[in-house]
């Protein structure tokens, strides 16, 4: 991984506190005074402290002019070189966050083709009924690491299908396998494009969209961001008419090229968001708006079989510490169990069957 990734259009190398520059200033004229004195400049930082030189110290201090000159100086070049550093139009709070950037952020890729394999295999044996994904993938990090990408990132995709079936969860087990954070943005409950890109500043609620929150906060630049439901994000418009849909704010940053220099309406600075792997879920792919469609790999996920049903139901039982009996009864009564299940469905039997388990017992 690389820790210094620059994510941001901006200059973190200049100072811009006038007071740390005047503090600069000061000792740059004193030290100029001292060699003029005919003293060795070596020897300015070692006897400044010693009481044998204070004469020859005092000689070199700044007068009143002077140090309202370099004052005046100071301020000036503080607005120059903030400005030089793109943060200018930004407050205290905002520049302190974005500082955080200084040194870049770390970019999550994978040490060779095998460990590629590893987590292919993982995904396919903890969800089966997913393998098209999975295959998808796993070239897409096998790519990445003969290419020597400075990031994993996968191609936008679309996981369409019933609800219940895992996409959400395949997608955030994919990101944690690989070893970078998640976000999931529920299109259902926020269908405008603020979660996404955020919004201006001047408004009561104004914030930075969620994908640039959780790298500010991860410091990691190639994040998955799950975008679930995108089938339901409709039309929002203002009451002026301009249309702010979850799917507009969406389209720029799942082209790479735009995606590279994505300028945020919040902070009002450039972003490389290129990197972000968009995996969006959706129940009925009719309803999800062509220009989406047209930048994804759609992908048809069945509704699960019986028989994932069980093995699912094995795996998870066996995991939260069943009895081995009570899993395979389980496992039996899906094997059997006509269509309307689902993995919510067969998780809350398996909460229910645990609670039962684990309740004490009266003497």
């Amino acid at each position: 991984m690389s820790d210094h990734f620059p994510i941001c259009d901006l200059r973190f190398d200049l100072e811009t506190s006038p007071a740390k520059i005047e503090a600069h200033l000061t000792r740059f004229l004193r030290k100029l005074r001292w060699v003029a004195q005919g003293h060795d400049p070596a020897d300015f930082d070692a006897v400044r402290d010693d009481e044998c030189w204070d004469d020859a110290m005092r000689a070199c201090r700044p007068s009143l002019h002077d140090g309202d000159k370099i004052r005046r100086r100071a301020s000036a070049l503080a607005d120059r070189r903030l400005s030089a550093s793109g943060m200018a139009h930004l407050g205290r709070d905002a520049r302190e966050t974005l500082a955080g950037l200084k040194h870049g952020v770390r970019m999550e890729r994978l040490a060779s083709e095998h460990h590629a394999d590893e987590i292919a295999a993982a995904l396919h044996e903890e969800m089966p009924w997913m393998g098209r994904a999975s295959e998808i993938a796993w070239n897409a990090m096998r790519e990445s690491v003969r290419e020597g990408a400075p990031a994993v990132r996968l191609p936008p995709l679309l996981l369409d299908g019933p609800p219940g079936i895992g996409k959400s969860h395949w997608a955030r087990r994919l990101a944690e396998l690989i070893g970078t954070p998640s976000e999931l943005i529920d299109a259902a409950n926020e269908p405008a494009g603020f979660a996404v890109a955020g919004s201006q500043k001047g408004w009561s609620t104004a914030h930075p969209g969620r994908p640039v929150e959780l790298i500010l906060r991860e410091r990691v630049g190639n994040p998955v961001i799950v975008i679930d439901e995108v089938d339901k994000v409709g039309d929002v418009r203002s009451n002026k008419g301009f249309s702010f849909a979850l799917s507009n704010a969406l389209l720029p940053l799942l082209e790479p090229l735009s995606a590279r220099t994505w300028n945020c309406p919040y902070y009002r600075v450039r972003f490389d968001l290129r990197w972000i792997s968009w995996i969006l879920t959706s129940n009925d792919r009719r309803a999800v708006p062509a220009p989406l469609l047209s930048r994804s790999r759609v992908l048809d996920i069945p509704l699960l079989s019986s028989a994932h049903l069980a093995y699912f139901a094995r795996r998870e039982g066996a995991a939260r510490g069943l009895p081995a009996d009570t899993v395979e009864a389980l496992a039996d009564m899906l094997r059997g169990a006509e269509r309307g299940w689902d993995l919510r469905a067969v998780i809350k039997l398996i909460d229910v069957l645990v609670a039962h388990e684990n309740r004490p017992t009266l003497q």
